[in-house]
């Protein structure tokens, strides 16, 4: 399952927010392979969650792994803030 993480309209994030985060994920924490495209980065989730699991709730529970990971990052570090950022589910 695949998501956008996106600076969040009206957050107050600098410029170089996308860019700050990126470096600090790397490619890859837990489960979660991330890749940076331009102006957002693309998290890969739960390749090897069951597939019996309904896709919403898939979504609902890698959407969460995600934002775990995110939060995690950015109270790791004073220059990132958890709220500058949003997390989308879709194919990208």
């Amino acid at each position: 399952m695949r998501f956008k993480i996106a600076v969040h309209s009206g957050s107050g994030a600098p410029p170089e927010a996308i860019e700050l985060l990126a470096r600090r994920l790397g490619s890859s924490r837990e489960e979660t392979r991330f890749s940076q495209s331009g102006s957002e980065i693309i998290a890969t989730w739960g390749e090897d969650a069951p597939v019996a699991m309904a896709s919403d709730e898939r979504e609902q529970v890698g959407r969460r792994a995600v934002l775990d990971i995110l939060s995690d990052v950015c109270e790791g570090t004073s220059e990132l803030k958890y709220d500058w950022y949003a997390v989308s589910a879709g194919r990208y």
